[in-house]
């Protein structure tokens, strides 16, 4: 039951996801989908046409075909759920990825009428896997499809504006599946760039596919300080994305703020790790800013729900829904990004207006799955009546965890759903303080810990 997670599916190739669990996965997941038609793609990992072969067998038998579009990023994936293929068009799609996980793992990230299949979704289909005989092998139904020059062929048409424009690109692909697509696009769009690590290869030989990890940034930004105005690196399935000027490492908050500029008053909706600077800006600027829960499938049914134009993660999930479909696509983030170049937008200068304040960066608390939600509910407890010498206490957010605002920033205390940690982040006008509340809150984690 492990490999069932809030938002996708995700374990170790043959240990976990083998024969058995995937073709069981694939026939349990059939009885969930109302239509005929399932389009399955894959990301560069060795293991993963052979997870396609045995996800397509078990589709087949719960009655299901299957459009088959090979190797593809993420993003293009989500995009088969909007088109139509002879007249044919998918009632879901599964995504066979690792995403930025070591080369051993892999995973499926599900939609279904074009919504993501998540949460309590996920955990019930295990419960239905692990009771579960194996299915009956039938006859293999599969068609293959072209995604991949559908989806280049719409940013093209999208983004035909910044041909040519003068604008030196530098970007790192990390052997992930975003070179599948960024080389055609950004040729055809007559861009002058130069990539790094562009050929997908699902061992990673040069470094890990996760662009939070500045270490993973250092070649790009080489590159970038060499030849570059701008550069991008993407996550192993890119659909996440990082950013860079000469001056900026630009996190996904900071994005949206700088996307939101050439939206007239949108609706904006940020994970609980956002700084508090995106939320005040945008409120500013009289555009609507929704707090929400981490993760990209909370985020995709949020804006929704709200008719967002926009939504963002820190970590570089970026979602538009303002011209395009609602899901996170770094290849489109890219292109976004460059297109506020293009009309004159100086990124650092606009970086440079906002109120500066001190951030942490994520950091981890390694705990166990079953005691991570209840050290969270212990901490809630705790803050009724928190120590004499803890920092004065604006008001508490818990749409995700725990999110305490301070007079002067605020800090973060939430229960990871993929893996066995807390994850924290602080905040404040003033490092000093952003320490303090970061002190404050891991005291209150510690008494917590101790208290079960």
């Amino acid at each position: 039951m492990s490999i069932y997670r809030e938002y996708d599916i995700r374990g170790i190739y043959e240990k976990e996801l083998n024969e058995q669990s995937v073709v069981r996965i694939g026939y349990a997941l059939a009885s969930k989908i109302d239509g005929e038609y399932v389009a399955v793609g894959y990301d560069a990992r060795s293991h993963s046409p052979i997870l396609f072969e045995y996800l397509v067998r078990g589709l087949n038998a719960g009655g299901k075909k299957v459009l088959d579009m090979g190797l593809v990023p993420t993003p293009v994936n989500y995009f088969t759920n909007y088109q139509e293929w002879d007249g044919i068009t998918p009632s879901a799609s599964v995504m066979i990825t690792g995403s930025h996980n070591p080369s051993e793992y892999n995973g499926f990230k599900i939609t279904i009428d074009k919504a993501p299949f998540f949460g309590e979704d996920i955990y019930a289909l295990g419960r239905e896997c692990d009771d579960m005989d194996m299915p009956k092998a039938v006859d293999r139904n599969v068609t293959k499809i072209n995604a991949v020059d559908r989806y280049i062929d719409f940013l093209v048409g999208e983004f035909q504006h910044l041909k040519g424009m003068d604008t030196k690109i530098v970007y790192d692909c990390g052997n992930g599946v975003a070179g599948v697509v960024t080389e055609d696009i950004f040729s055809r769009l007559e861009l002058k760039t130069k990539g790094l690590y562009i050929d997908p290869d699902g061992t990673f030989p040069n470094h890990h596919p996760d662009p939070s990890d500045e270490h993973n940034l250092e070649d790009v930004k080489k590159l970038l300080e060499s030849y570059g105005d701008i550069a991008f690196a993407y996550d192993g399935d890119a659909d996440r994305i990082a950013v860079l000027t000469h001056e900026n490492n630009i996190k996904g908050d900071m994005m949206a703020l700088l996307f939101s500029l050439k939206m007239d008053k949108p609706t904006v909706v940020g994970e609980v790790k956002c700084s508090q600077v995106m939320y005040d800006e945008l409120t500013k600027r009289g555009a609507k800013a929704i707090m929400y829960k981490t993760g990209h499938s909370n985020l995709k049914v949020k804006m929704k729900e709200v008719n967002a134009d926009l939504a963002c993660e820190v970590s570089g999930h970026v979602f538009f829904k303002n011209r395009y479909f609602g899901y996170d696509d770094a290849i489109y983030a890219t292109l976004r990004m460059l297109e506020l170049v293009h009309d004159g937008i100086d990124l650092d200068e606009e970086l440079a207006k906002l109120p500066k304040v001190f951030s942490t960066e994520e950091i981890k608390v390694q705990t166990t799955e079953a005691q991570k939600f209840k050290i969270i509910d212990r901490v809630k407890e705790l803050l009724k009546n928190p120590p004499a010498s803890f920092p004065t206490i604006k008001d508490i957010i818990e749409v995700d965890g725990v999110r305490i605002n301070f007079e002067n920033g605020w800090g973060l205390v939430r229960a990871s759903n993929t893996t066995p940690v807390l994850v924290t982040r602080f905040e404040s006008t003033s490092q000093d303080e952003a320490k303090r509340y970061e002190s404050a809150i891991n005291s209150l984690i510690i008494e917590a810990k101790k208290s079960l």
